[in-house]
């Protein structure tokens, strides 16, 4: 099979694309032909050397899959033709650059149908995210008032949609330009970051999502009620922020996003009751990686960018939108 790798630490020429021996499933995992990965911002930060989460070169970096799988070694949840998605392993590698997978199969789910390959490649760290620190951590329920910062981004267009699932009264920052984005997606109310302070806009937040950074969320806290909740992705060891929180009587809780069946299956029931969807702001075939890298390179994506693989395309603009399904058997995906 063919994997993408890399040598050394660098910028996006150094995904280099090579032949491999295919993995081979251990007991209760799968082997999954992959149709198309997602790309996240941390995978440009690891292939860059600025956070050593699976230590030095070489090696294969990715995590968001979705494909079919081939092969089922002990395991009763899948077989050998189900259509599935997920986010493998991490933090630990997953090697999903390739155009094949070992996972455990209680790190995956079942495809919605109505999501292409591609739409689903796209949702399992950012969905697991958001999931994660709303409904697990948050416990986003009916009439809270949520504040999601970074709505335009992957992670904050789908968290969006969550919380409105949820009965959730939904404002996001985003720059102007992102506005209709973000509220295409169901925000209540758009914070414009570059023309106004978020932390003079709003009040009385039952829940920050904050999955920016920076002082973002320091600032959150002067926007919400007494006793409200800050969930970050980014500043979750900062123990001067963590007692700045508990000093004001607020809670804190930081994520770390882990391999989750139960949360996959609930973003694939929001899927289906056409509550959640996903947005590729744009594909790359498996070559055109560095290109790929690139954009993640430049960052102020809308959604998400998707490696394809097999048939699921040539690459383009995406929609967001479900088009096709695969329908070829396993041994035409070689």
């Amino acid at each position: 099979m063919r994997i993408i790798t890399q040598q050394t630490l660098g910028g996006p020429e150094v995904l280099t694309l090579v032949d491999a021996p295919e993995p081979r499933p251990l007991p209760t995992e799968v082997l999954v032909r992959v149709e198309a990965i997602g790309l996240n911002p941390l995978e440009a930060r690891l292939r860059a050397g600025e956070f050593p989460l699976i230590g030095e070169p070489p090696f294969t970096l990715g995590w968001d899959i979705s494909g079919v799988v081939e092969e089922a070694s002990g395991t009763w949840r899948f077989r050998p033709g189900d259509e599935v998605f997920g986010m493998p392993l991490f933090p630990r590698a997953a090697h999903a650059y390739a155009e094949a997978v070992a996972a455990p199969a209680l790190h995956l789910a079942r495809k919605p149908a109505s999501l292409s390959h591609v739409e689903a490649a796209a949702l399992p760290v950012a969905g697991l995210t958001a999931w994660q620190g709303l409904v697990d951590l948050g416990g986003v329920t009916k009439g809270d008032r949520v504040l999601i910062h970074g709505g335009g981004g992957g992670v904050g267009h789908v968290a969006i949609q969550i919380a409105k699932a949820r009965g959730a009264y939904v404002f996001t920052t985003a720059s102007g330009s992102k506005r209709t984005f973000a509220e295409g997606f169901g925000a209540d109310e758009v914070i414009d970051y570059t023309a106004v302070d978020f932390a003079e806009a709003v009040r009385d937040i039952d829940l920050v999502l904050d999955t920016i950074g920076g002082d973002t969320a320091e600032r959150s806290l002067a926007v919400l009620r007494p006793g409200g909740h800050l969930v970050t992705a980014v500043a979750e060891e900062d123990t001067e922020l963590i007692a700045a929180y508990e000093a004001a009587g607020m809670r804190f809780s930081g994520i770390a996003v882990d391999p989750d069946p139960v949360a996959l299956r609930g973003l694939a029931e929001l899927v289906e009751q056409g509550r959640l969807r996903v947005h590729v702001q744009e594909t790359f075939p498996f070559a055109r990686v560095a290109d790929a890298h690139r954009l993640l390179d430049a960052g102020h994506l809308r959604g998400k960018l998707v490696l394809t693989v097999g048939g699921t395309g040539s690459g383009g603009r995406g929609t967001g939108r479900s088009r096709r399904r695969a329908t070829r058997s396993p041994a035409d995906r070689r």
